[in-house]
């Protein structure tokens, strides 16, 4: 994202077959699950040959099912304001929503309309003709009310998006998931911050 300047990790993930005599589970530390929509989408893995005389394995154990997950990249800015995951197959763009709205709002800043005018340059560059846009909160007040707010911000991110791009080709998937999905603690209002978002989603360009 062009806004994003500091940058204060950036994590790369490869997931590969697993030779164990258990399995073992892959996901975010604090959501059970992805958004629908959002799934891993990487290759099948390559068939191996359990009984291959090369693949050496302790004794007792067994080769679990291989698994293989998308390699994922994770560029946070150094205030946490904007976060990106680049995929093999797909660009997730997150801002928070402090960055966006006012408390309790969803109504958009002339800053909050300049970010989102990027994160459309960047779909316009990839040529990408399906756009998720998917709005979060944490879990302060009733479900029912963060549920209409995530809706409401999602809402607003899409109608600025779809403006600047004035594509009709582009398909657009926008959805409130409030409280649900989190992707840090909400004991902690740093926690709590992050999980307040608007996440945009698209297909990168195929090499």
């Amino acid at each position: 994202m062009r806004h994003m300047t500091k940058h204060s990790r950036v994590t790369v993930l490869l997931a590969t077959s697993v030779l164990t005599a258990a399995s073992f589970g892959t996901g975010h530390s604090y959501a059970a699950d992805d958004p629908p929509g959002t799934e891993p989408s990487a290759s099948a893995p390559v068939d191996v040959d359990p009984n291959d005389p090369d693949l050496k394995l302790p004794d007792g154990a067994t080769l679990a099912q291989a698994k293989v997950l998308d390699i994922k990249s994770v560029v946070e800015e150094q205030s946490g304001d904007e976060r990106r995951e680049d995929t093999n197959t797909s660009v997730t763009l997150a801002l928070q929503a402090e960055v966006l709205f006012g408390k309790d709002s969803s109504k958009l800043g002339v800053e909050a309309k300049s970010r989102i005018r990027g994160i459309a340059d960047e779909i316009s560059t990839q040529n990408a003709t399906r756009v998720r846009v998917f709005g979060f909160t944490d879990n302060l007040g009733s479900s029912a009310h963060g549920d209409v707010l995530s809706k409401r911000r999602a809402n607003a991110v899409h109608d600025v998006l779809s403006q600047s791009l004035n594509d009709a080709g582009i398909t657009y998937e926008v959805r409130g998931y409030g409280e649900q999905y989190p992707i840090a603690d909400n004991a902690t209002e740093a926690g709590r911050k992050k999980n307040r978002r608007v996440e945009v989603s698209f297909p990168r360009t195929e090499p």
